[in-house]
């Protein structure tokens, strides 16, 4: 050591022996709580980059946009569905029942019971997206393989039977809470602030048979929603395929709208009747709107007979109004959720 040079001090304070320097301490590990913050955040990556999550968080996502713009025709489709041969008060056109929804109820009628339905539909829209994915690995021919139509047939069908099985008792609910404001004159005029979601739930398990009072109304559901959502599903990545240029992994996003607005049509159509008897079952002990349907077939029979044929097509118009926008809506704000879920993956890194 030359005259006048200090030793390099050392950070375990001893002078002359190998050790790490002041200038080191840099690269030190950084403190315990940064490392546990920046390794849960990586496992959050990892965990909402996971196939079934992403699809279940999107698919919350998506369903919730997609109500939220279509609720005043979505409403304005139950009050046509619940009315029978006698009741008239909304046998008019669309426009003209839309004017009577806002001049009886104001804006607040456009929405009446979205709150609910937004509530329903997240989790049932989830556990759709989410069950379909893992329906669609079991039954892959091999891993990562396409499906043929008929096993995304079947995947979707399994996946629409799951997320009613599980979210059944807000949809019967929303369909109370959409037209117990409605100006039917055979419901009862309420005054004061209506009954909310919770109180409409715990009144009907209480006086209409428990949990199974919350669940009426569900064999119809289940064989509507089925083949309505195996045929969305089949219909829409069936369509996508053909949308997506050649070399391209997605289509456009115009094109992911009109693959959504077509798949959604076309299994409206075919299902529709399905969507009338549920919503009549779900009201069947209602008072005053009550239809006492002994079975499906009863309500049917009764239906064509005193509706004819059309009955079981009640307010499909407006449903085929809301049903572009609110699947072109859904599909678009699924991919894009899920796409942007899956990329926060945290990228591996190469063993050396």
């Amino acid at each position: 050591m030359r005259l006048g040079e200090k030793d390099s001090v050392t950070a375990n304070g001893n002078n002359g022996q190998s050790s790490t320097s002041l200038r080191e301490l840099t690269s030190l590990p950084e403190n315990p709580a940064t490392m546990a913050t920046s390794d849960f955040v990586l496992q959050m990556r990892e965990f909402v980059s996971t196939p079934f999550t992403a699809a279940f968080i999107a698919g919350g996502i998506a369903g919730a946009v997609s109500r939220t713009v279509v609720s005043p025709l979505e409403r304005l489709k139950i009050l046509y569905q619940v009315q029978d041969a006698g009741r008239n008060e909304y046998k008019m056109s669309i426009a003209k029942a839309l004017r009577k929804m806002y001049r009886d109820e104001g804006w607040r009628g456009f929405m009446r019971g979205n709150g609910t339905n937004c509530v329903r539909i997240v989790p049932y829209s989830a556990v759709q997206f989410g069950s379909y994915s893992i329906y669609k690995r079991f039954a892959e021919p091999s891993p990562g393989a396409d499906l043929d139509p008929i096993r995304r047939l079947l995947c979707g069908g399994l996946a629409g039977i799951t997320s009613v099985v599980f979210t059944y008792p807000l949809d019967i609910v929303r369909t109370r809470l959409s037209i117990q404001s409605a100006s039917f004159a055979a419901l009862e005029k309420q005054e004061g602030k209506l009954p909310g979601m919770w109180q409409t739930m715990v009144t009907m398990y209480k006086n209409e048979g428990g949990v199974f009072g919350l669940y009426r109304g569900i064999i119809p559901t289940v064989a509507g929603v089925a083949p309505y959502v195996g045929l969305n599903f089949m219909v829409y990545e069936s369509i996508r395929t053909y949308f997506t240029e050649p070399g391209e992994k997605n289509p456009a996003w115009y094109s992911k709208l009109a693959a959504g607005a077509i798949s959604g049509a076309v299994a409206q159509t075919f299902t529709y009747p399905f969507d009338v008897l549920r919503r009549r079952f779900q009201i069947n002990s209602m008072s005053g709107m009550g239809y006492r349907y002994k079975s499906l077939w009863d309500a049917i029979r009764t239906i064509v007979t005193q509706e004819g044929v059309a009955g079981l097509y009640k307010g499909i118009m407006p449903n085929l109004l809301k049903v572009a926008p609110s699947m072109a809506s859904s599909w678009l704000s699924f991919e894009i959720a899920r796409d942007y879920l899956v990329a926060l993956a945290p990228e591996k890194e190469d063993p050396l």
